[in-house]
């Protein structure tokens, strides 16, 4: 479906996408557009969540519509490079593979955990252990299939991987994710948080 952008930042990426895809309609100057889900390390943009929730376990919620691990952003942008100029330009959504279909969508608003049990009845005996809860409802799922299907990409951290790495005791970031570790987006703090709102 077509973005409808909610503040300005949304608003120039879509303008940037277009302007790409203008470059290439009149130059012929191959460009893939990826869609970039967050990968960041930093804290949560909005003050409720972090409130609400640790860093590491609304990551690890995430995991099931809107983040992917650097490691999995780092091969998909290898992945463009190498076809970028056999498709020419295409816009493509980079983030960890969603179990969710698209008739789970109301079920997701209406009760996330249900839906999420459904697909994964072992992940609440692991958020027990670990204190952390399910979001209520899921306003979103990004969906990485055309990014798959056209560009061979493979991501290997997904909300059932990082599961399986908390119930052995291991970090949810990726070797590459631990390595890079935070480079901070601002020299400043901001009063709600690690970025302006």
């Amino acid at each position: 479906m077509a973005p409808v952008p909610k503040n300005i930042y949304g608003a120039t990426k879509a303008a940037a996408e277009d302007l790409c895809q203008l470059y290439y309609r009149n130059q012929g100057l191959s460009c893939l557009v990826l869609r970039t889900s967050r990968f960041f390390p930093e804290e949560d943009d909005h003050k409720e969540k972090r409130e609400a929730y640790t860093d590491d376990n609304l990551k690890t919620n995430e995991y099931l519509f809107r983040r992917v691990d650097i490691e999995d952003a780092v091969s998909a942008h290898l992945l463009a490079s190498k076809h970028a100029k056999r498709i020419g330009f295409s816009k493509y959504i980079i983030s960890a593979t969603t179990p969710f279909q698209p008739g789970e969508m109301q079920a997701l608003r209406d009760n996330a955990p249900l839906v999420v049990k459904n697909h994964f009845p072992d992940y609440e005996a692991v958020f027990d252990r670990l204190g952390w809860k399910m979001l209520p409802t899921l306003d979103r799922v990004y969906v990485n299939e055309k990014a798959r299907k056209e560009l061979g990409w493979q991501p290997k951290y997904d909300f059932r991987s990082i599961i399986d790495r908390l119930k052995t005791g291991e970090n949810l970031k990726s070797p590459m994710a631990m390595l890079v570790g935070s480079k901070g987006y601002h020299e400043e703090t901001f009063s709600e948080g690690p970025f302006p709102v």
